[in-house]
């Protein structure tokens, strides 16, 4: 007599729709998803089955199917607790808004705004200017732009004002960012050459003269945000690139990163370039991230001559690359904050920044308090993170989770803080 097949006990696509609670979910979502959810547990359970496991019982499979369809329907991205210690964390979604940016999101996304209207002649208007004048007035530069993140804004700066000539750059600075920013690629794509000069480690100012040419079209210079190359090291500054173009009339283009305003030793921190001080020494153009040190949403910004800004705003990628109607609410508000002096106080990630040991010792207590268990409250560091202040940490004060006492370790117990409502991301120290 030939044994039983292991697949009988798996039911069929229909004898599962039949069932009350997936007759339920069909009412409240499209059938069609979840006809597709009910073949795909069906598909996993028939190789599990293959692999040696019991077929699962009716019960089982329909609550997989709901959960499923939960999972498949929720908001995303979904609201997590940064447990990590980083402040700027990409992966988290980098700098979380003030109250008043969220509240200005809220209200350009609920019905109609002045985004492209003059009020004032009833004609039609530019979204970038209002953003210019107010990144022009926290910078001292003559005139500002906002597009949709800073490796647009770097491309498109390369395509208006270099594009079809060579862009001389520093050999240590023709590298990649993160997310694959490359330096080079971009350059490319916006039309240029790139012509490295000097070494990894030494560039000087007559490596930058010695490469003019007839077809130069720009100076480039990437400040290292994310990374730091010490020791035996030598680069101009921007000062003294300033000086050579204007000498041969070629314009200086500099990234700057993390679009930081205010300054970092006053809060413990090593110095970071800021914008201001880029303009001051005269860069024809400065790029620089809205979501990072800026603490506002994702932004490419840039600011610099008002006849160079110009160039940018009359190309025709700059529509390509333009912010929409709610970074420009919450770029705005946040900008807000400087112009008001009042950044440290209501922009999250410096008000993280600046944080006291005190206060942070007094959150980890009540943590330790509620959770109790295995748990002790240690000196720890945070870093700033999104590519900025690389190397440079904060002191703080951790709760920590011995995870060699619980069940399954501390990757274990991460992996449940995880799943939690709302998901808790925390750190793993060995």
């Amino acid at each position: 007599m030939a044994s039983q097949s292991p697949y009988r006990g798996l039911p069929s696509v229909d004898r599962v729709l039949s069932e009350a609670p997936i007759q339920d979910l069909c009412e409240e979502v499209s059938r069609d998803l979840v006809v597709e959810l009910v073949r795909a547990e069906l598909a996993s359970a028939r190789r599990d089955v293959g692999n040696g496991a019991a077929a699962p019982a009716m019960d089982a499979i329909v609550e997989a199917v709901r959960a499923g369809a939960a999972d498949r329907l929720q908001r995303w991205p979904r609201a997590v607790i940064n447990a990590t210690g980083v402040v700027v964390h990409t992966n988290l979604g980098r700098a979380p808004l003030s109250r008043e940016a969220v509240e200005a999101v809220a209200s350009a996304a609920a019905g109609y705004g002045d985004l492209e209207f003059d009020l004032s002649t009833g004609a039609r208007g530019s979204r970038n200017e209002y953003v210019g004048n107010l990144l022009a007035e926290v910078t001292g530069a003559e005139a500002g732009i906002a597009v949709n993140n800073n490796a647009a804004a770097v491309m498109l700066g390369l395509a208006a004002m270099a594009h079809g000539k060579e862009v001389i750059v520093s050999r240590g600075e023709a590298v990649e960012i993160g997310g694959g920013f490359r330096v080079p690629d971009v350059l490319r794509q916006g039309g240029s050459t790139l012509v490295d000069v000097g070494t990894t480690n030494k560039t000087y100012i007559s490596d930058y003269g010695s490469a003019i040419t007839g077809a130069t079209g720009a100076f480039l210079s990437v400040h290292s945000s994310n990374f730091r190359v010490i020791g035996f090291t030598e680069a101009p500054s921007i000062a003294d690139l300033v000086s050579l173009g204007r000498r041969y009339d070629v314009p200086v283009l500099h990234d700057v990163g993390s679009g930081c305003l205010l300054d970092t030793a006053e809060y413990g921190l090593a110095p970071e370039p800021t914008v201001q001080e880029s303009v001051q020494a005269g860069a024809d153009l400065v790029f620089f991230s809205g979501d990072k040190l800026l603490g506002g949403p994702q932004a490419g910004l840039v600011v610099g001559r008002r006849d160079a800004v110009a160039k940018l705003a009359q190309h025709p990628l700059a529509r390509a690359v333009r912010i929409d109607k709610l970074g420009l609410a919450a770029l705005v508000a946040t900008l807000l904050h400087y112009v008001q002096r009042e950044a440290p106080q209501k922009i999250p990630v410096w008000q993280m920044i600046s944080s006291s040991l005190g206060s942070l010792e007094y959150r980890a207590r009540l943590w330790k308090e509620r959770i109790g268990g295995p748990t002790s409250v240690v000196d720890g560091t945070s870093a700033i993170g999104g590519g900025s202040l690389p190397g440079e940490l904060l002191p703080t004060r951790v709760l920590s989770i011995e995870g060699a006492s619980l069940e399954g370790g501390a990757q274990s117990l991460a992996a449940r803080l995880r799943a939690g409502t709302p998901p808790v991301v925390g750190r793993v120290d060995a």
